[in-house]
């Protein structure tokens, strides 16, 4: 039987329009679904007295004409995001006592558009990894767990840096959640756990509030449930922000009015170097299937090259950990964040910084200020700006021959927890195929469009140029509704 939990954020939306239902009786739902949901651990922080708070409010702006473009709909944001009187963790130990006295710019939109928060999901620490599994407050397990008959046992990542988001989701415990991506967290957990994930272009929202990790990469995502969902929240999240010199002044268009257009004479370009050895022949036949989808809807399939596209996964795991390096300098247990005292200021440095940060902080700190000392930064890092440079006229170059690329948007489907740990690079690998929108500054989205023979969910990913999400959403939700993804995860509340 329908229930709420089953509504799409659309659905939800024209439902309390009608009002069939009001947005308490909505939140009073979902707080429910959040503790049915505890099992897959997606939450660090819940608030379900302040969703009770916020819903009767929105039913008080409802019933005086005064709605907002998001008004009473639930919502989980990422513990990335600064929230004013509400612990934001970044998933560490580092921050585990952080209670924010501002608003990031997002939130704010959001709030101001009539969300409701039903309180703050986990995430890789820092935002630092692709599975969820560095989190310092344990593993989040994937809805689509058990999907798999021959490893029915095994725990899967939801994918990562956002797999609380992704998780929480999927398992229908939000309607839609904030996200942020640096390399493809939002869009490879999307993959993983058969949502979809958005990153605008770089500078389309505002990054200030949210807690850094790479500065010239992050940027702010949705994970939803459909395109159209993805495209209402870009609409309230865009914007231009003073107190952010790297947010773009220009004008939000209607991304929702983009979805369900005709792709008919849209060029979608297929980078030939994206064929990778050692990719499952699934993940093959499924961009195949999407290639052959798109065409069907009146696109025209182009060849493109995008010749440097090696270098990108080497090129951002010297510029990440370098940016990574710099923002965390900032916990040094004097100002802010976890402090343990030391015999002398040095001492409390140490002491401080090696018990607040995991393994993989420690790892990509070291590696960041490695390439970036004395000796080593023209040798490295320099040299990895220059690259990033030749990766933007690669883009510059195919976008002269296509309107939209589409290639697969993770190497594989969900992997079990602890199966990578031991291998950082296998790891890394994840990223293969989303860590060079983040490195040219482009839009691109994760939608699902089928299962693989082990049962679980595969995406592909849509990639635009800069500031044109119109037509990166034109072509997703065409993707969308060829592929009809309807399937279900064993777990769902």
């Amino acid at each position: 039987m329908s229930t709420l939990t089953d509504l799409n954020m659309q659905q939800l939306l024209v439902g309390l329009q009608k009002k069939d239902f009001s947005a308490l009786e909505v939140a009073k739902t979902y707080n429910a679904a959040v503790e049915k949901a505890a099992p897959l651990n997606a939450f660090i922080t819940t608030t379900p007295e302040q969703a009770l708070k916020q819903a009767a409010e929105s039913d008080a702006r409802r019933a005086a004409g005064k709605a907002g473009a998001l008004e009473g709909v639930p919502l989980g944001i990422k513990d990335m995001f600064c929230t004013k009187g509400v612990r934001t963790t970044a998933s560490s130990k580092m921050l585990e006592n952080f209670v924010p006295t501002y608003e990031s710019t997002v939130t704010q939109k959001l709030f101001d558009a009539g969300i409701v928060s039903l309180g703050k999901l986990s995430c890789d620490e820092f935002a630092m990894g692709a599975s969820n599994i560095t989190s310092a407050y344990g593993p989040v397990i994937n809805p689509w767990t058990g999907a798999d008959p021959v490893h029915a046992a095994r725990q899967l990542v939801p994918g990562g840096s956002s797999g609380g988001s992704s998780a929480a989701v999927a398992a229908h415990a939000v309607v839609a959640a904030t996200g942020t991506d640096t390399g493809g967290s939002c869009r490879q957990p999307a993959a993983l756990t058969g949502t979809v994930g958005m990153k605008p272009t770089y500078g389309r929202c505002s990054r200030w509030g949210i807690v850094a990790f790479a500065s010239s990469l992050d940027q702010a995502g949705t994970l939803t449930r459909t395109v159209w969902d993805s495209a209402k929240m870009l609409e309230v999240m865009a914007g231009f922000d003073d107190k952010d010199s790297t947010s773009a002044d220009r004008p939000v268009p209607s991304f929702t009015g983009a979805c369900g257009q005709s792709v008919k004479g849209l060029r979608v370009g297929i980078p030939r170097e994206y064929r990778l050895d050692g990719i499952p022949d699934y993940v093959n036949k499924a961009w195949d299937d999407g290639i052959a989808m798109l065409k069907n809807a009146g696109a025209e399939i182009v060849d493109i090259s995008l010749p440097n596209t090696a270098a990108a996964l080497p090129v951002y795991y010297i510029i990440a950990p370098a940016e990574a390096s710099s923002n965390l300098a900032r916990y040094d247990g004097v100002r802010f964040g976890l402090r343990v005292p030391g015999k002398n200021l040095i001492d409390t440095y140490e002491q401080s910084r090696g018990a607040g940060f995991g393994p993989e902080v420690r790892r990509r700190i070291l590696i960041g200020t490695y390439v970036l000392s004395a000796g080593y930064y023209d040798a490295y890092y320099l040299k990895a700006q220059q690259v990033r440079a030749k990766l933007m006229a690669d883009f510059k170059a195919a976008y002269e021959k296509c309107d939209v690329i589409l290639a697969p948007t993770a190497p594989d489907t969900a992997f079990g927890i602890g199966e990578k740990t031991a291998d950082p690079v296998q790891m890394y690998l994840e990223d293969v195929f989303t860590v060079t929108a983040n490195l040219v500054g482009i839009p691109a989205m994760s939608v699902p469009v089928g299962l693989a023979p082990n049962g679980l969910p595969l995406g592909l990913q849509i990639m635009a140029r800069n500031w044109e999400e119109e037509t990166m959403f034109r072509a997703a939700s065409a993707l969308e509704s060829a592929a009809g993804f309807s399937a279900k995860p064993p777990f769902r509340v």
